[in-house]
């Protein structure tokens, strides 16, 4: 390895970098997929190159935005739900981050589905939530909180619904997250 490659990236260019993710999520939050690049180097305040050298196509920086976003979502979740011990108040805690982020950011997601095809988490970080997931719902299944049938499936189809729901603005997302984590829970507890 040269020492060039070795070299470690400097802090203006970190800088630089998170500046033009913010920005351009700031940006297709209001205006959605008319932003232009240019745009958004105009508007962090710092020159085309520096953006083409971290995101080397639009659709590259399309998915570091969704990459930060589920992030975000993945470190709340970690950090604010699932301390919490009553495991049906955790899973709420997620779906409604999972809700508030989609609501707030449409033009975020549209801008994502329309250039990545969804707005499913991809790559490391969707593993990752996958697998915050599946404990969530193992440890749901062994303290009696959600039915024993209910799966890792069931958690992300649930997610998928939340965020389509709150994304389109096509109805209550927080009586859905109600109904549903009933539906997921053991049959004597929701008669209940």
């Amino acid at each position: 390895m040269s020492k060039q490659a070795a070299r470690k990236p400097r802090t203006d260019a970190g800088r630089n970098r998170s500046r033009v993710l913010q920005v351009a999520c700031e940006l297709f939050g209001e205006r959605g997929g008319e932003v232009q690049m240019s745009e958004v180097a105009q508007t962090a305040g710092v020159g085309i190159g520096t953006v083409y050298r971290h995101f080397p196509t639009r659709q590259a920086l399309i998915e570091a935005v969704a990459d930060q976003r589920f992030a975000g979502i993945l470190v709340f979740a970690r950090e604010q739900c699932l301390p919490n011990p009553d495991t049906r108040q955790a899973l709420a805690c997620f779906l409604r981050r999972v809700a508030e982020v989609h609501e707030q950011g449409r033009g975020v997601s549209s801008v994502i589905e329309a250039t990545l095809g969804s707005t499913e988490p991809r790559g490391e970080v969707g593993a990752e939530l996958l697998a915050f997931g599946e404990a969530l719902v193992e440890r749901g299944r062994a303290d009696g909180t959600l039915r024993a049938d209910a799966t890792v499936a069931d958690l992300y189809m649930l997610t998928g619904a939340v965020a389509a729901i709150s994304r389109q603005g096509i109805g209550d997302w927080r009586r859905f997250i109600d109904i549903a984590l009933g539906g997921m829970g053991r049959a004597e507890n929701r008669a209940s």
